[in-house]
């Protein structure tokens, strides 16, 4: 995975979860030894189709994970337990820099995006938040693609305007899920970076910098 790259720093994101009153629960950035695969730490990667491309970066003093897809579908996943009650506001930085030509969420045969940031919860439902090529922005619409899972999708970021650019997301998890599915939030089981490009035969290319989850919006 990217074996042209030599010394690559490697993410290690860990959960540091605090007390009742603690002003935040923080999904952090640290700095390990990359390894063979590039695969932060605690997390794992998943292979729908194709090859995955992984890599730990540092960008302006930034960490970060890249992800690259050549017609390709993969993501890095892992388990956390997260109360919305106590830390609803979730954010995180991602850079886009080769949209998949023609992707567009809305449809089967071009549902690919450069970078989705994906949120399960315990009652198998699921919010991605994701930057399409296609799609405008603020689209939130149903995605569910696999049966008895249900995918809600919400157009965070949309075609090439803040491409090449380290872009800043807070979304407020609890009351996105509320308006997605009419009900409230359980907790937070699981989280998931993903890319792919299989559908369109296309190149996808983006970068994810810290993820946390907070109990105030930055």
């Amino acid at each position: 995975m990217n074996g042209g790259v030599r010394a690559l720093l490697y993410l290690a994101f860990a959960l540091i979860f605090q007390g009742r009153t603690s002003a935040l629960s923080v999904i952090a950035l640290g700095v390990a030894n990359p390894g063979a695969s590039g695969v932060p730490s605690g997390w794992q990667i998943k292979v729908n189709h194709g090859k995955p491309e992984v890599s730990g970066c540092n960008e302006a003093d930034r960490l970060c994970v890249h992800l690259k897809s050549h017609s390709s579908s993969f993501s890095l996943e892992r388990s956390v337990e997260v109360d919305l009650a106590e830390t609803p506001y979730l954010s995180w930085s991602w850079k886009v820099t080769r949209l998949p030509a023609g992707g567009d969420f809305r449809k089967a045969a071009t549902d690919d995006q450069a970078a989705q940031v994906l949120v399960a919860f315990t009652d198998r439902r699921v919010l991605s938040y994701i930057w399409d090529s296609s799609a405008p922005k603020g689209t939130a619409r149903s995605a569910s693609t696999i049966p008895l899972v249900h995918v809600f999708a919400v157009v965070c970021e949309s075609g090439a305007e803040e491409a090449n650019r380290w872009v800043g997301e807070t979304r407020n998890v609890a009351a996105d899920y509320e308006r997605s599915f009419g009900r409230p939030a359980p907790p937070v089981k699981g989280l998931r970076l993903q890319i792919n490009s299989q559908h369109t035969g296309s190149l996808a290319e983006s970068y994810f910098g810290e993820v946390a989850f907070r109990s105030a919006p930055e």
